[in-house]
């Protein structure tokens, strides 16, 4: 990961709200309480994007030396950048895209830790509260905007895929864009790139000039999954519960592509919410797509789900094989439903609140050895439970391959343990089992995958 490294001094780029006397010194706070440390960690994450790793930890570890501080000036503010990357730069200025995505950095951080100290009876444990913390965020990013019909398709898919599978997400994208929809991901490589990639190409044969390409990611995972330049629209969401619930709330409608456990612990995500009894007769398109060698994958997805969480969940979603042109049309009829629901329920169409989550959805999961082991992974409980365990289980994979913390607590202790009954963890462990096969835990060309977890099923007493 060794590259050369350059000094600057870089002026805002995008929306970026001024800043208090407060909220610069908690930037500059390098104490536990501070924000320094958070602030550095995102900003390394964006100045490295197109760079290979998926190792928050060792992408830390090779910029020890990196440093950001603020300059206050007449009229705002300046980062000064020492030891930066310089893929960053072109001829000693900053990518534009990227500069967008620094400041976009700054502002949700200072914001999301603004509004709790500063709202009246804000309560981090009461859904409704969470909820209205994700529309202030995405508000105040500008990503909500009330005159713009449903247009937007959350797009899933992992990070380590093949080129071809790759070319068919940029593919699928490239359908979208023609018929007008915009794109939302997790804003990182892979097929979180190829829909948008495929979209402004779309976009521009139909002259569609307001296309918009949104990332939703989180502090754990942007130095996995850094920022592609083609995101013109970056939030960061302050933990993985809210980045979901984003998607789910901001988006009209979503396509799967093949991925990891990550992909999986979404897909769960989604089922959970969608199978919960008030959502029963709420329009909102899901579609599972990839190419004829991925066919395979998707009918193991679906045997899992229909073994976890029964015949209903598989309702929920429609599978089109190597077909990008249906998926667009299914998902185009799909966002008109949504917004003929939306219509006449007088919602909003550019946040989903009649979609109701379970605050077991929304309480964000702190992966450790202990926590993990403690998942309820049984059958003996409501399907939207057990869509929610096995959502803590691959979130707390995917912190044990790739989030710091997590990489950090598997090297002191090993890897985290994972119990239940063995009818759902048998699956689950062959699922695993057939990611790893596929390259799906790694990116391509990265040192062998070393499991982050250890199933230990157990007979139920």
């Amino acid at each position: 990961m060794s590259q050369a490294k350059m000094n600057a001094l870089v002026s805002p780029e995008g929306s970026l709200e001024i800043l208090s006397n407060h909220e610069v010194n908690r930037l500059k706070d390098r104490s536990e309480g501070g924000l320094y440390q958070l602030f550095r960690q995102c900003a390394l994450a964006v100045l490295n994007t197109g760079v290979e790793t998926d190792d928050c930890k060792r992408l830390m570890e090779a910029h020890a030396d990196f440093d950001v501080r603020l300059v206050p000036q007449p009229r705002g503010l300046k980062l000064e950048l020492i030891n930066a990357p310089a893929s960053a730069f072109v001829d000693g200025e900053m990518l534009r895209a990227i500069r967008e995505h620094l400041f976009s950095v700054l502002r949700d951080i200072v914001y999301s830790n603004s509004i709790p100290t500063t709202a009246a009876g804000f309560n981090r444990q009461e859904p409704a509260d969470i909820t209205n913390l994700i529309f202030h965020i995405l508000r105040n990013a500008r990503v909500l905007q009330s005159g713009r019909q449903p247009d937007m398709v959350v797009c899933w898919g992992g990070h380590s895929i093949s080129r071809e599978e790759y070319v068919y997400s940029k593919d699928v994208g490239h359908e979208l864009g023609l018929r007008g929809l915009s794109i939302c991901t997790g804003c990182g490589p892979g097929a979180m790139k190829g829909p948008m990639k495929g979209a402004t190409i779309g976009h521009a044969k139909q002259r569609v000039k307001n296309g918009r390409y949104i990332g939703l990611t989180e502090p754990g995972i942007i130095g996995a999954e850094a920022p592609n330049p083609i995101v013109n629209e970056l939030v960061i969401m302050p933990d993985i519960e809210k980045r979901l619930e984003a998607f789910v709330r901001a988006g009209h409608g979503i396509i799967v592509f093949p991925g990891g456990v990550g992909t999986a612990e979404e897909i769960l995500y989604l089922l959970g919410i969608l199978l919960h009894p008030d959502n029963i007769d709420l329009p909102f398109p899901v579609v599972f797509t990839g190419l004829p060698e991925n066919a395979e994958y998707f009918h193991m997805i679906d045997e899992f789900i229909r073994n976890a969480l029964g015949e209903k969940a598989a309702e929920k979603y429609e599978i089109i094989i190597n077909d990008p042109a249906r998926v667009a049309q299914t998902m185009k009829k799909g966002i008109a439903d949504v917004e003929t629901f939306r219509r006449a329920m007088q919602d909003a169409y550019y946040f989903n609140w009649m979609l109701k989550i379970d605050p077991v959805f929304q309480l964000p999961f702190e992966p450790d050895h202990a926590s993990m082991l403690a998942l309820e992974l049984h059958k003996d409980q409501p399907v939207h439970m057990i869509a929610a365990n096995l959502r803590k289980a691959f979130s707390g994979i995917v912190a044990g391959n790739v989030k710091a913390q997590g990489i950090r607590q598997v090297q002191e202790k090993g890897p985290f343990e994972i119990s239940g009954d063995p009818a759902l963890l048998k699956p689950l462990e062959a699922m695993l089992e057939a990611f790893v096969k596929q390259n799906r835990m790694k990116l391509p060309g990265t040192s062998a995958y070393k499991p982050s977890y250890r199933i230990v099923t157990a007979e139920k007493v």
